[in-house]
């Protein structure tokens, strides 16, 4: 991140209500919306948006549109932005790898295990109500930091993984790293309808980026014929 990124966000949370409302989002389990900002803050809707909007232009925080739910517009949701990790009082990458080796300590489960947890569990809301249920697997990937980008082949898709938040510590052990990363995928998964993760090809050096997720989906969420994963793959 350069200096004039970070100096724009940080006058961006130079005023004491905009840093609360960023704080309210990083802190939250899953997006959140106007409505529930404004409950908590007792602030006007547009004061809230206003704030959101500064937030969004200075790289802090993300903005997605839900699916329309019935009469209105479609619901605008907001989380921090993945690559804020570590920054501004938010949880780091290597805390929350850290956070990740104690449960498989602690429980006794392998990594893939606690992944596929993690997957189910965090930010799951916004991923189950995508339209798209392979998008909805792309940007719960994203969320966690992987910059993905997706390419299709009928049911078929490959998502390639520009960067791996967890790099130097993949680069020595990739059986544990990379099997959470396959769990997660595989948590995400099973929220979405028809999608089915096959297997993690993971390059031999993450430093670099370019693991590949596979497996099957399609567009409109109808169960689509499962295939098998090539390459090298994360056990399941």
């Amino acid at each position: 991140m350069d200096g004039v990124t970070l100096q724009r966000q940080a006058r961006a949370l130079g005023d004491p209500t905009r840093h609360a409302i960023f704080r309210a989002v990083a802190d939250a389990i899953d997006t959140v919306d106007v409505a529930s900002l404004t409950e908590r803050f007792g602030l006007n809707h547009n004061a809230v948006r206003q704030h959101l909007a500064k937030l969004v232009d200075a790289g802090l925080v993300n903005e997605a549109t839900l699916p329309p739910a019935g009469r209105g517009r479609p619901k605008l949701v907001y989380r921090v932005d993945a690559e804020v990790d570590g920054r501004w009082g938010v949880t780091g990458p290597y805390e929350r790898l850290a956070l990740l080796l104690s449960e498989v300590i602690r429980s006794g489960e392998t990594a893939v295990e606690v992944g596929r947890r993690a997957g189910r569990a965090g930010r799951g809301a916004a991923v189950a109500a995508a339209t798209d249920p392979v998008e909805g697997l792309v940007h719960a990937m994203a969320q966690q930091g992987f910059r993905p980008t997706l390419a299709r082949d009928g049911h078929r898709f490959t998502i390639t993984l520009g960067a791996c938040p967890f790099a130097s510590t993949a680069a020595v052990d990739p059986e544990t790293v990379c099997a959470r990363h396959r769990g997660l995928a595989d948590g995400v998964a099973e929220l979405l309808p028809g999608v089915h993760v096959d297997g993690l090809e993971v390059v031999p050096d993450p430093r670099r980026g370019g693991c590949r997720l596979t497996g099957t989906g399609s567009s409109g969420g109808q169960d689509a014929p499962s295939g098998s994963g090539c390459g090298r793959s994360t056990p399941s």
